[in-house]
């Protein structure tokens, strides 16, 4: 081994590179310094290395998912043959047929790769806005129409009992009632009637059907004439209070706004931090707790303060229901007045943001598993029978901008035919499926059919509007609903 000298001593020459890469700088007092930096050179060039790999790598992988990625994927091949499946064995009455050429439509959707990613891509990338609303300037300012109290008259009473049949050997009571095809037919007439509008008890001893509330509350709720209410039932979302500096002092005074919660929800929510005083508000809302909810499906379940506010507020004349996704921007009062009395409605309802026909969702309910699709099938098969058509926007005879409603903003007077409309949808979502944009085109397009010389002003607004009005969020966890037998 050969020596080389530095400062006075003798050390052994390192062969190979880089005793050839010594030799050839000189032996100086700064080659051990060279050799050194090359050392540290070496070792930071390699992690660099792999780390140019790897961002090339992902810069890679990025632009050809963007730009050129095209595949179809298993999950939609997996919702195509359970759509197929469940339409096929629902066999009812001889539809067989309708039901085949549904999963044939239901096929249609899903046939060809490309066509398929390019229409979810396209969808994931819309984006919708508020738009600009015409509200007054100021609340104080606002005065009633007189002519509000024009639509048309009748009295409407409520089934509040149902009496065990003779020869009935097993009975349950439902909060719904047991409302037969023949009543149900004949609660579509606008006229003198007493119709099933929830809250039906059960003979004397039996247990209630549900939504019970505190004698406090019912007496609170009793003395409301403007009312603003929403619900969380089974912690399914965060408490998203109004926000107050759009609200004016003359609706903080003389509005209500209620909040229904079930004991669950109220427990959760207090871990979040929203505790009621001592008078039961948190912030703009006065918390109402329900007991003895009437049904395992939370969504069928806040139904009943969605569309039966004439019955929890008897004294009530208006009403607004804000699902809990929503945030109220907008004060009450000049939601009331534009809404209903400049737009001389009775009952004023978004459309859906994106879709406008019952078969296209119906479809995207089976798609995204919504609900079970055998009782789907049942509920539309029904409708189609009962004289449903598709919408077609083409018609300039069509009554309605959209067949399907974004119903999470509704506003309301508290009119007869108004209050009959929310008592037959709400029957429909207690007879058939909780998805309740499957029967609004139904319920309202037969009451109509049925009542010709008593219209039902009803005035569908622009998606954009609704979002004007309040803030949209995510819910906290959607529940599934329960399986149908």
């Amino acid at each position: 081994m050969a020596l080389y000298k530095f400062n006075g001593d003798l050390l052994p020459e390192r062969r190979g590179i880089v005793g050839e890469v010594f030799n050839s700088l000189g032996r100086t007092d700064h080659s051990v310094r060279v050799v050194r930096r090359g050392r540290r050179f070496a070792r930071f060039t390699k992690p660099s290395f792999l780390i140019w790999v790897l961002l090339l790598s992902a810069i890679f992988l990025i632009s050809f998912s963007v730009f050129g990625l095209k595949l179809q994927l298993p999950g939609n091949l997996e919702i195509l043959e359970s759509s197929i499946s469940s339409s096929q064995k629902f066999d009812i009455g001889g539809n067989r047929e309708r039901s085949v050429k549904f999963s044939n439509e239901v096929q249609h959707e899903f046939s060809g790769s490309n066509n398929v990613v390019k229409t979810s891509r396209s969808k994931r990338r819309k984006q919708h806005f508020p738009c600009e609303v015409g509200f007054s300037e100021a609340v104080e300012y606002l005065i009633e129409p007189l002519d509000i109290r024009n639509f048309t008259q009748f009295s409407l009473r409520y089934v509040d009992t149902e009496e065990k049949a003779l020869g009935t050997t097993s009975f349950e009571s439902r909060f719904g009632g047991h409302q037969t095809l023949q009543e149900r037919e004949k609660s579509f007439y606008a006229r003198n009637q007493t119709v099933h509008c929830g809250f039906v008890k059960g003979p004397v001893g039996f247990p209630s059907t549900g939504f019970d509330l505190d004698e406090k509350d019912k007496a609170y709720m009793s003395t409301c004439l403007v009312v603003v209410s929403s619900c969380i039932f089974g912690s399914s979302d965060f408490l998203r209070r109004p926000t107050s500096k759009k609200i004016s002092n003359f609706s903080k005074k003389n509005v209500c706004f209620v909040m229904f919660l079930d004991e669950q929800t109220l427990s959760k929510l207090s871990l979040d931090g929203h505790i009621p005083d001592d008078r039961g508000y948190v912030g703009l809302w006065r918390i109402v707790v329900v007991k003895n909810l009437p049904y395992d499906d939370m969504r069928r379940t806040g139904k009943v303060p969605k569309f039966l506010s004439h019955r929890l507020f008897p004294s009530s004349r208006y009403s607004i229901w804000l699902d809990s996704k929503m945030r109220l921007n907008t004060d009450p009062m000049l939601v009331l007045e534009y809404f209903l009395w400049r737009m001389r409605s009775e009952y004023a309802i978004s459309t859906h943001y994106d879709r406008h026909c019952v078969w296209e969702e119906v479809l995207q309910n089976k798609r995204l598993n919504k609900y079970n699709h055998t009782a789907i099938d049942e509920q539309f098969n029904f409708y189609q029978s009962d004289g449903l058509t598709k919408y077609d926007p083409s018609d300039p005879n069509t009554p309605l901008p959209s067949y399907v409603p974004e119903g999470s903003f509704i506003v309301r007077a508290h009119t007869p035919t108004s209050n009959l409309f929310s008592c037959l949808w709400f029957n429909e979502v207690d007879r058939f499926t909780s998805r309740d944009q499957l029967s609004f085109a139904y319920t309202y397009l037969k009451l109509r059919r049925l009542n010709p010389d008593k219209p039902f002003y009803l005035y569908m607004f622009k998606d954009c509007e609704r979002r004007a009005l309040a803030k949209l969020f995510h819910h906290r966890a959607l529940p599934s609903p329960p399986p149908v037998p």
